[in-house]
């Protein structure tokens, strides 16, 4: 007997993707443009590695502790749906047969074959058939808080330890140069990496990542070289 065929989507990753791109593109966004806007402002190298070290504790921690927030929100806002299935399926199952029939019948089925499909299902597992058709939810798109708040804080780690890591070996005269166009380079490959992994097009995953990281790191150096003329 031949063995099934297993496809693999992307879609089985999509929320931790996600929360790794978002949390290493800041990491490297933010820490650069922190060590660039404080070495703009004439501060010697040591004082530029220490804010980099304290920008990346602190945005490690506030990204986990966001990202915990958003994605628990998301939760329980999905299990108070599911709860609300559970309730409407114990006091009214025939209107929620219907319901499901209906919703087959939009998809494209004839009213009789939708019927027999939404009886069958509800069979065997009823607000399972509701949870993914009426309600949109299953288990690849579900809201997982500790995931992602560990997947954004790690990956902010590994995205603002590029940029410190640059400064700390960069020549003190061309700390912020260095880092700005190391930054540049990191972003570009997170670009591409992201847009590669999600199927995506490669270069406009470099050219957005690129581009606001850009401006992000000049509007710093504008900011530091300000304060360092006031100074």
């Amino acid at each position: 007997m031949r063995s099934l065929h297993t496809e693999r989507h992307r879609t089985q990753h999509i929320s931790g993707l996600r929360a790794a791109v978002l949390g290493a593109n800041d990491g490297i966004v933010s820490t650069a443009s922190l060590i660039i806007g404080v070495a703009a402002a004439s501060a010697s190298q040591s004082a530029v590695l220490v804010a980099g070290v304290a920008g990346l504790v602190a945005g490690a921690m506030s990204m986990a502790a966001g990202e915990y927030v958003s994605v628990s929100s998301q939760s329980d806002t999905e299990q108070a749906d599911i709860a609300r299935e559970r309730t409407e399926l114990a006091t009214e199952p025939a209107k929620e047969h219907a319901e499901l029939a209906e919703i087959y019948v939009r998809r494209g089925l004839d009213a009789t074959l939708a019927q027999e499909v939404a009886r069958q299902l509800m069979v065997k597992d009823a607000l399972a058939a509701h949870v993914r058709d009426e309600l949109g939810l299953s288990d690849v798109a579900s809201a997982r808080p500790l995931q992602a708040a560990v997947y954004s804080a790690l990956a902010f780690t590994l995205g603002a330890g590029l940029p410190l890591l640059t400064a700390w070996l960069a020549p003190e005269a061309y700390l912020a140069s260095v880092v700005g166009v190391a930054s540049l380079v990191f972003l570009m490959l997170l670009g591409a990496l992201a847009a590669y992994t999600g199927g995506a097009s490669i270069l406009k995953g470099i050219t957005s990542v690129t581009f606001w990281g850009a401006m992000a790191m000049i509007v710093t150096a504008g900011v530091g070289l300000l304060f360092g003329a006031m100074g």
